[in-house]
């Protein structure tokens, strides 16, 4: 294999590296979105499992105020 030959194979290896890092790093910020959108739902499904008594009725607190 000649020196020509090694460079046009490296520039080919380092393009398509270059192309697998661009689209694991559009994957990885499509997967920190969702994660952002699960971690809302979860704290929300907490917050209303706290409002839930043993029965599962919701729990009426009196606003703050009074």
């Amino acid at each position: 294999m000649d020196q020509q030959s090694r460079i046009i194979d490296l520039e080919s290896r380092l393009s398509f590296q270059e192309q697998t890092i661009h689209t694991l790093s559009d994957q990885v910020v499509a997967l920190q979105h969702q994660l952002k959108v699960l971690q809302n739902s979860f704290e929300l499904l907490v917050n209303k499992l706290q409002q839930v008594d043993e029965n599962g009725e919701i729990i009426d607190e009196p606003p703050p105020h009074y």
